[in-house]
């Protein structure tokens, strides 16, 4: 998919794509950290009107909650071009000898072979989680490994 951006002087920068229907749709970065979302009318591409107002934190709450689906295809994709390779996931429950500890405590990889890439806290994604994490029952740990380290890391955490 194509996006061209263009710069607004003194207003931000706007980046527009068109979508599979055809629509133009353009997302403009505005100076102040705010984000606007406008449609391009078919008829005048240089008219547009506003479809919604991002603050910076909104954009990024949504911006998690379209990437997290993204980051578990490419996982996915991932594991499909290497034999032996699979992703999982697994999540801490609230008996879990591990809820309210550091990631690094559980020694998943040292134990199991297997990889935490990623925690899923509700709508966030922490990608490439260090070890000084705190897991929160809920959390939904992305792993990558074998079956059996993945079964590993499940048998892990439940305790």
């Amino acid at each position: 998919m194509d996006v061209n951006e263009v710069l607004l002087p003194g207003v931000g920068l706007r980046y527009e794509f068109t979508n599979r229907d055809g629509d133009r749709i353009g997302v403009i970065a505005l100076r102040s950290g705010d984000f606007e979302v406008v449609l391009y009318d078919e008829g005048d591409p240089d008219e547009s009107r506003p479809v919604f107002r991002l603050s910076g934190a909104e954009a990024e709450t949504l911006a998690q909650i379209l990437g997290a689906p993204r980051i578990a295809e490419r996982f996915a994709d991932l594991t499909r071009e290497v034999p032996g390779l699979n992703a999982g996931q697994v999540e801490v429950l609230e008996n879990s000898p591990y809820a309210g500890r550091r990631l690094g405590s559980s020694r998943a990889r040292t134990l199991t072979g297997a990889s935490i890439v990623a925690i899923v806290r509700g709508e966030e994604v922490i990608a490439s989680p260090g070890p000084d994490e705190r897991l929160n029952a809920g959390d939904v740990l992305v792993v990558i490994g074998t079956a059996e380290g993945i079964l590993g890391v499940e048998r892990l955490f439940e305790g």
